[in-house]
């Protein structure tokens, strides 16, 4: 059985290496696009766009296509905002392409759904937030956890909002379970909410001078412990 488990895991890291490369014939978009809507579960997100407004021309969806940017690019989103880190990966190759051709610039701020975003995410967030002009949409792969952390940093830090308010966005109407694993991200506002009790700081100084993506992870496991 042992062996068996081996081959199986081999051959999903030897499918998954397989996308790896350029998209350069029309066989590889055709391929590409197959493990987009099969394996990347593409098909669940043609009618279920998970897209809604944050705030005035700041929206959030789950992974788009190609006929979803040209449809946002109609609404005036110029700026596409992904939390999914794998630039190899045929969902990022033809993103990027699609959005070189609506004209949109596309960043990328690479962040885990089930584990505390490092600092370094966090800044380079609020970096984004700062000089990046709406309307513009961000996006995961399901909208769900890393789009909603980022849509209550986004209330946070750019429309002063309260913990209270920007915690709405992490919601089960987005999809976001907070007893799941992914519950380590609601954790990290659970500890700003903690800080703020004890003296008023903004969230940027929070997270530049005190926040340690490890101590989110053990409070997130030992709530999970005790439940």
């Amino acid at each position: 059985m042992r062996g068996i488990i081996d081959r199986v895991r081999r051959w999903e890291r030897d499918f998954h290496a397989s996308f790896d490369g350029e998209i350069v014939s029309e066989a590889d978009r055709r391929r590409s696009l197959r493990y987009v809507a099969w394996i990347d579960h593409g098909i669940l997100r043609a009618l279920w766009h998970n897209f809604h407004e944050v705030a005035p021309g700041v929206f959030r969806s789950n992974q788009p296509d190609h006929t979803r940017l040209e449809r946002y690019a109609g609404l005036g989103i110029r700026t596409v905002l992904t939390f999914r880190g794998a630039a190899t990966k045929p969902f990022h190759r033809l993103e990027n392409e699609s959005c070189e051709d609506l004209g949109q610039q596309l960043t990328v701020i690479s962040m885990a759904s089930r584990e505390a975003p490092k600092r370094e995410a966090v800044i380079a967030l609020l970096d984004f937030f700062d000089v990046t002009q709406a309307p513009f949409l961000m996006h995961c792969k399901s909208g769900a956890d890393r789009t909603s952390l980022a849509s209550a940093i986004y209330l946070l830090h750019v429309k002063g909002a309260s913990i209270g308010e920007a915690r709405k966005q992490m919601s089960p109407r987005y999809l976001h379970l907070r007893w799941s694993r992914t519950g380590v991200l609601d954790r990290l506002l659970d500890l700003y909410e903690a800080r703020l009790a004890a003296g008023e700081i903004p969230f940027r100084e929070w997270v530049e001078t005190e926040y340690d993506p490890d101590v989110v992870t053990r409070s997130f496991a030992r709530s999970r412990w005790r439940l």
